[in-house]
């Protein structure tokens, strides 16, 4: 008969045959806490849920392209969560079983409900559905918190600066609620990047939050349009040093589209930041990944080619993630911040080629062995994969 893993390690310990038979006495003069692991795995459950079913409270439009959304878990409070974090929800539209991940924007202590803000897309799948379709009184279903887009004290500076862009403000608006209400010792910048005043989300509230709060400024950028007493233009380096008297002394964040979070990024470069002193957020890839930097130039956004799946073979555009495919075909793949980061919906590359978009970070190992996050690869020959 095998030994258990446990006893193997510790006999290779040079005190292992001693630490062993310590543990043996143990069992019988002691209690055996082996027999708990039942109780743990509850508590674990109830405290960091892998999924949640949600109840749709409210529904509020915020602007023209964003909306409120209040959920509350039908089986008791908010579980445990960091500002900053998460939730991935899953729908099923026409057939297709698919999730999005939403940044929780009410703070961590607010524990009868939280919020989501869904902005509306172009062409959009599951915004569309949860904007103008899902209603108070439905239920969803979603993962439990998650991410890692999260504030750090022991780390990172008392200086929290964040850029935000669009729909990226939430996790934003989580973390300074919540050092508000705490009345944590750091100061807080806010530079939010939207095209017109009205489609700042929350304007008025960061507004205010900047008056009654000495530690909280707050800076709109508007790109598209001039307003007195508002900047004008890009979340560039200039504007970060003039409101940020100190860049080294303090910690970014960074969460919008592709687009603003690849420019803010090379700003920060610009800047001497240490990537050590920057935390990103990117929720899925650009629209047009074919204008990534190293998107293969020989393939057209139009082409197509077979991905197989065990004994399942179908179609794919170039432009169309594995594992939008995967999901489109009825194909069901563990999946959680769809970012490239989680790696949960990873999956081995038997054959054929694939573009990585930015942002996917895979592990050495991966790499090594194969491995490819589906959220973020595209077929660019045709290609078979292994759950």
């Amino acid at each position: 008969m095998s030994k258990p893993i446990k006893e193997v390690l510790i006999g290779t310990m040079v005190n292992g045959p001693e630490v062993m038979n310590e543990l043996a006495m143990a069992k019988l003069s002691g209690e055996d806490i082996e027999n708990q692991r039942s109780e743990v795995r509850r508590k674990l459950r109830e405290y960091h849920p892998p999924f949640l079913t949600l109840d749709v409270l409210e529904k509020e439009q915020l602007d023209p392209l964003a909306m409120r959304i209040r959920l509350c878990p039908v089986d008791g409070s908010v579980p445990v969560f960091e500002a900053g974090q998460y939730i991935n929800v899953f729908v099923e539209l026409d057939g297709i079983r698919t999730s999005r991940p939403y940044s929780i924007a009410t703070a961590p202590h607010q524990r009868a409900y939280f919020d989501i803000i869904v902005a509306r897309k172009a062409g959009g799948f599951v915004s569309d559905y949860l904007i103008d379709a899902l209603k108070v009184g439905d239920t969803l279903t979603s993962t439990g918190p998650m991410g890692v887009f999260r504030y750090q004290p022991v780390h990172h500076k008392r200086h929290q600066v964040m850029l935000a862009g669009g729909s990226g403000i939430t996790p934003m608006q989580s973390m300074i609620l919540d050092c508000l209400a705490q009345g944590c010792d750091r100061e807080l910048t806010l530079f939010y990047g939207a095209r017109k005043l009205e489609y700042a989300t929350n304007h008025e509230m960061f507004k205010q939050l900047d008056e009654r709060y000495g530690n909280f400024h707050y800076i709109p950028v508007l790109s598209d349009e001039e307003q007195e007493g508002y900047e004008k233009g890009f979340i560039s380096k200039e504007l970060i040093k003039k409101y940020v008297t100190d860049v080294s002394d303090a910690t970014f964040f960074v969460c919008g589209p592709e687009v603003m979070n690849h420019f803010c990024m090379l700003e920060l470069e610009a800047l001497g930041i240490r990537k050590a002193m920057i935390r990103r957020e990117l929720f899925q890839s650009r629209a047009d990944i074919e204008n990534e930097p190293a998107w293969p130039q020989e393939i057209s956004p139009d082409d197509t080619f077979t991905i197989t799946c065990g004994k399942k073979s179908f179609s794919a555009r170039a432009t169309e993630s594995v594992l939008a495919a995967l999901e489109r075909e009825g194909i069901k793949v563990p999946v959680g911040c769809r970012s490239g980061e989680c790696s949960y919906c990873r999956m081995k590359l038997v054959s054929g080629k694939v573009f990585t978009a930015q942002g996917s970070l895979l592990r050495h190992a991966d790499e090594v062995f194969g491995y490819i996050h589906t959220c973020k690869a595209y077929p660019i020959s045709d290609i078979e994969v292994a759950l």
